[in-house]
């Protein structure tokens, strides 16, 4: 593995990773060198996470930098990422393992083949069985095992960072399967047996947008962090941090044009990535100051839904004349 260059051995990087997180402000220093702006909340969250090898629930509304989070970790850290994706039906074979059954079905001809020869020398019905019985141990092995997502993760030697994204969007049959991996980092394969985390467990993230509620099972075996809508002094450094050619003046309108849209009855109130793009949408039209008509025209940047651009369009002059006073 390599650092900046330099090769760097196992525990030599565990030692990096220990000195970044050797406190809760040397952490969130590191995060602001990656262009993550975070809270003390978050920061300690992530601190805890990693010195108690815990599991962390990150909870909130969408496009605050949950799975952002977990990216920027896995650079910082420079550790792999391993993604899950969650969604409506999402089992095992798709999110820890199945087998090559294709591999497989390869291995039951030729073993017909050489059937022959397999039983040759057998005396009797029982000691065929017995040889039988021999290559179909081999036949759900290692050799023919397809390793998934939560599987990958715990094969890492060295660690890695395992996002397990918008856990709510799968059922609760899923959470089920997901409790032995964020209690004692192992899954349980019953042809093989339970399969352990190499030297060093993943760092796990489950991200949630509360579109259903989580279990009381998956809640206790990690820590939890909800992450809101920043306030204007923090959106404004995130902005600063993200699209630092902004102008101080026009970064401080268009936050406050945000955060008085969030104020609003909106099917979708604009996330922190709405502004993020806001931000660079404006900078490409050049813009040093908020004008209503450059509003009209750029509000599917931040705005979704064709109703809530509607209601929007009334206010904007109001809203306007309030942030540039």
């Amino acid at each position: 593995m390599r650092r900046f260059g330099v090769v760097i051995f196992p525990g030599e990087l565990m030692a990096d990773i220990q000195k970044m997180a050797e406190s809760v402000a040397s952490l969130k220093a590191h995060f602001e060198e990656f262009n993550y702006i975070c809270s003390d909340q978050i920061a300690t969250a992530v601190w805890l996470a990693f010195h108690l090898r815990k599991p962390v629930l990150i909870e909130g509304p969408p496009g605050v930098g949950k799975t952002e989070l977990a990216k920027t970790a896995s650079e910082m850290f420079e550790l792999p990422l391993i993604r899950l994706q969650c969604y409506e039906g999402l089992d095992e074979s798709k999110a820890i393992y199945e087998w090559k059954y294709g591999k497989q079905l390869l291995y039951t001809q030729v073993l017909k083949e050489a059937l022959d020869e397999v039983l040759q020398g057998a005396k009797g019905f029982a000691q065929s069985v017995t040889r039988l019985h021999e290559f179909g141990d081999i036949f759900f092995s290692e050799e023919f095992l397809e390793p998934r997502p939560l599987l990958k993760a715990l094969r890492e030697d060295d660690g890695c960072v395992l996002l397990i994204d918008e856990v709510d969007k799968s059922d609760h049959e899923f959470e089920s399967l997901l409790l032995e991996i964020l209690s004692d980092y192992q899954v349980s394969i019953p042809e093989i047996g339970t399969v352990k985390a190499n030297r060093e467990p993943p760092m796990v993230f489950l991200t949630s947008n509360n579109t259903r509620e989580i279990s009381d099972a998956l809640k206790r075996r990690c820590l939890h962090l909800y992450i809101p809508f920043p306030d204007v002094e923090l959106e404004q450094k995130i902005i600063h941090a993200r699209v630092p050619e902004v102008p101080p003046e026009l970064q401080r309108q268009l936050v406050a044009f945000i955060h008085e849209l969030r104020d609003l009855d909106l099917k979708k109130v604009p996330a922190i990535s709405e502004t993020i793009d806001w931000a660079r949408t404006l900078m490409l039209l050049h813009t040093e100051v908020l004008e209503p008509t450059l509003i009209r025209d750029t509000l599917n940047v931040i705005l979704k839904f064709q109703e809530d651009i509607e209601n929007v369009e009334s206010e904007i002059n109001s809203i306007t004349a309030k942030v540039r006073k």
